[in-house]
C-alpha cells in the first residue's frame, strides 16, 4: 500500500474520544451482540479504535451484503462524473433488446435516478423474480415485472434495482463493475484484495456480494465524510456526495427510527443527522458529519439495530469536541482488552472409545434437501475430518480437537470458503461439529448423535433470511 494511503492511527483522547467508553461498547457488544466480529473508529482522520474477534483479523475480508450497494452508487457517480450517463437518463435507453412489446407509462418514466433511490415504483423487490428467469435474461425480467407506482413517489427495498445498477455500468464502460472501480476507487483508496460475486449470468451482483476489508469500509465512508476528496485528490463530485447521502425519498412506513429518516442513494439516512451503508446481519459504514467520525463494523447478528444503538448509546455521547487529557492506564487497559478479544471453541468431554467405535463408518443417508448420500467421520488425535458425499463430490471439514482448525471447505455454499472449525463430545453419543465461516457473518452448528449403527445430524445457522435449522440427516451404518 501506498504510504499516503495509510491511515495514521493514535490514542482515542487525542480526537476527543474517552478510551473507557470504547471499552464499553466493546463489553456491552460482547453481552449484546455476541457476534460482532470487528469495528473501528475512525475520528479528524485517524483511527482512534479497532478490533478484532479472532479468527477475524485486519487482513481477512468481509462479506459485506447490502453494503456493496453504497459501493455500486458510487460506480453510478463516477461514470456520471466521466459523463457515461446521467441520473435522469431513463432506464430503457440501456436496454433496448430487452424492452417488454408494450411499455407502459410507468416503465416509460423509470429513470436511473429511481433505481438509486429504491424508488422504481415496484410493490415489493423483485430479485427473486429476476434471476427465476428461464433464459437467464434478467434484464428483460426486470423490465418485464409490473411497476405499480409512479417512479419517484413509493419507497420500496429492491434488490433488482441495484443489480440494474451494476448492469448499467457494465453497459456504459464495457466492464464489469469491480474492474471499473478499480483504477477510479479501489486503487486511490488503498483497498487491496477486493472480490464480487456475479450472478449465474455474469454480471456484478451489485446489491449484494462485494468482499473487502473492516478498514476499506473505513475509506469508503471517510471519503463520503471529505465530500469526496481522498489524500487531497478528489475523486467523486461533491455534489454527487450530497445528493447520494441526502433524503431523496421518504421510507417512513418503517417503524424502526434508523430506518424511516429517509433514503438517498443507495445510502441510509440514520438518527443524528447520520447517514451509513449497511448490509444484512450487521455490516455497517456509519458516517457522523457533525462529529466528524467513521465507524465501520461487521458482525453477524439478526438483530442490527442493537448494533446502531450500542453506538448512539455508548460511542456517540463520548465524541468531545475537544482532545481529551492522556490517559495512558486507560489507553493500556483498552489495548490489552481488545488485543483478547476471541471466539472461544466449545467445550465438551472426552469419548475417545465412541470416536473409535465410529471412526471409518460409512453411513449412508436418507434421501434430503441437500441431496447427502455418505456421510463419514474419520477421528483421529488431532480432531475429525467430516466428509460428506452428494454423488460424486464430497465435501470435508476438518474439526480441531475442542480447539479452531483452520482450512478450506466447500461444504456450504459449494465452493471454496475459508472456515475454523471444533469439534467436541457433549456426552458419550453425541458430537457437535462448530463451523466459524470467519470471512461471513455465518457459524454453522451440527449435532450428531450416534445410537448402535444409525446417526441422526440435526443443524443450525445463527443467522438467515428464513429457516436458520439445517434439515436433519439420517444415516445408517450398513
Amino acid at each position: 500500500m501506498k504510504p499516503e494511503n495509510m491511515i495514521p492511527r493514535c490514542a482515542p483522547e487525542e480526537v476527543g474520544v474517552a478510551s473507557g467508553a470504547v471499552l464499553k461498547f466493546v463489553d456491552d457488544a460482547q453481552r449484546m451482540i455476541r457476534e460482532l466480529h470487528s469495528f473501528m473508529l475512525v475520528r479528524h482522520g485517524k483511527v482512534a479504535a479497532e478490533a478484532w474477534w479472532k479468527p477475524c483479523a485486519p487482513e481477512r475480508p468481509h462479506m459485506l451484503f447490502s453494503l456493496s450497494k453504497s459501493f455500486t452508487s458510487t460506480g453510478i457517480g463516477l461514470a456520471v462524473a466521466e459523463g457515461k450517463l446521467s441520473i435522469d437518463d431513463p432506464v430503457l435507453k440501456f436496454f433496448p433488446d430487452d424492452a417488454p412489446e408494450t411499455v407502459s407509462d410507468h416503465l416509460a418514466s423509470l429513470k436511473v435516478r429511481h433505481l438509486l433511490a429504491m424508488a422504481s415504483g415496484h410493490a415489493e423487490d423483485t430479485i427473486q423474480r429476476v434471476f427465476e428467469a428461464q433464459d437467464g435474461r434478467y434484464f428483460k425480467a426486470f423490465l418485464s415485472l409490473p411497476i405499480e407506482h409512479e417512479p419517484g413517489t413509493f419507497f420500496c427495498y429492491n434488490n433488482g434495482c441495484t443489480f440494474m445498477l451494476a448492469a448499467i455500468i457494465q453497459k456504459v464502460t464495457g466492464q464489469q463493475l469491480i474492474d471499473y472501480l478499480q483504477p477510479r476507487l479501489f486503487e486511490p483508496l488503498g483497498i487491496e484484495g477486493a472480490r464480487w460475486d456475479l450472478s449465474p449470468a455474469g454480471t456484478t451482483m451489485g446489491f449484494t456480494g462485494l468482499h473487502v476489508k473492516t478498514e476499506d469500509i473505513a475509506r469508503l465512508g471517510m471519503l463520503y465524510l471529505n465530500r469526496g476528496v481522498w489524500n487531497g485528490q478528489r475523486l467523486l463530485p461533491e455534489a454527487w456526495v450530497a445528493q447520494a447521502t441526502a433524503k431523496q425519498v421518504a421510507n417512513d412506513q418503517n417503524d424502526n427510527p434508523d430506518w424511516q429518516q429517509g433514503y438517498g442513494f443507495q445510502f441510509w439516512r440514520c438518527q443524528h443527522g447520520a447517514f451509513r451503508g449497511d448490509g444484512a446481519f450487521g455490516q455497517y459504514c456509519l458516517v457522523l458529519p457533525e462529529q466528524d467520525t467513521v465507524i465501520a463494523i461487521t458482525s453477524g447478528t439478526n438483530n442490527m439495530q442493537v448494533v446502531l444503538d450500542l453506538v448512539w448509546q455508548d460511542l456517540l455521547p463520548a465524541l468531545a469536541p475537544q482532545t481529551l487529557p492522556a490517559d495512558p492506564q486507560g489507553v493500556a487497559r483498552l489495548r490489552e482488552r481488545l488485543a483478547s478479544l476471541v471466539y472461544q471453541p466449545p467445550a465438551g468431554l472426552n469419548a475417545v472409545a465412541m470416536a473409535e467405535r465410529v471412526s471409518g463408518r460409512e453411513y449412508q443417508v436418507e434421501a434430503n434437501p441437500y441431496a447427502i448420500d455418505q456421510v463419514i467421520f474419520d477421528f483421529g488425535a488431532d480432531g475429525c475430518k467430516l466428509s460428506l458425499r452428494e454423488g460424486q463430490k464430497v465435501y470435508t471439514v476438518r474439526l480441531g480437537n475442542g480447539a479452531w482448525l483452520e482450512g478450506e471447505t466447500e461444504y456450504f455454499q459449494k465452493q471454496p470458503m475459508n472456515v475454523v472449525a471444533s469439534g467436541v463430545w457433549l456426552d458419550a453419543a453425541t458430537y457437535q461439529a462448530t463451523m466459524r465461516f470467519f470471512e461471513t457473518p455465518f457459524v454453522h452448528t451440527l449435532v450428531c448423535s450416534f445410537n448402535g449403527r444409525q446417526v441422526v445430524i440435526e443443524g443450525e445457522i445463527n443467522v438467515g433470511f428464513g429457516e436458520r435449522r439445517i434439515p436433519t440427516l439420517k444415516g445408517k451404518c450398513a
